[in-house]
């Protein structure tokens, strides 16, 4: 069996892709992965390995847990992956647009607080300097 055919214990999915178990446990029970058993024994195919990086690098990207499900999924229907790209490329698109509108947003916001800091330094430099006897 060469390494990339090696199963690898739930410890070494963690320490490879430094995520908890806990986190394997969840995407076991959303049925993202399916570890081979050996008793209370997980042992994870490269199989399992791929569909992890995917489903890390989904969420890396915003990509709801259903997304990713789908996109996994398309693997298999036999289009030589012709559909799961497609979608894959749509989910991309319609999320980066939402993460540009975020940026935008926030980009807005940081504007507006440093205007308002500002303000308010200049009001508190003011307020502190000795007024004049003449006023």
């Amino acid at each position: 069996m060469s390494d990339t055919d090696k199963q690898m214990t739930i410890r070494e999915m963690c320490e490879t892709y430094d995520v908890t178990p806990r986190t394997l446990r969840f995407y076991e029970a959303k049925e993202l992965l399916s570890p081979l058993r050996e008793g209370q024994k997980r042992l994870f195919t490269r199989r399992d390995r791929a569909r992890l990086k995917l489903i890390l690098r989904g969420k890396r990207f915003g990509f709801s847990l259903e997304q990713i499900r789908q996109l996994l999924e398309l693997y298999y229907i036999g289009d030589q992956q012709q559909t799961q790209l497609q979608r894959t490329l749509d989910i991309a698109r319609e999320r980066l647009a939402g993460m540009e509108r975020q940026r935008a947003e926030l980009d807005e916001a940081i504007t507006d607080l440093s205007h308002q800091i500002s303000d308010v330094a200049v009001t508190l430099t003011e307020m502190s300097q000795p007024r004049d006897a003449a006023e």
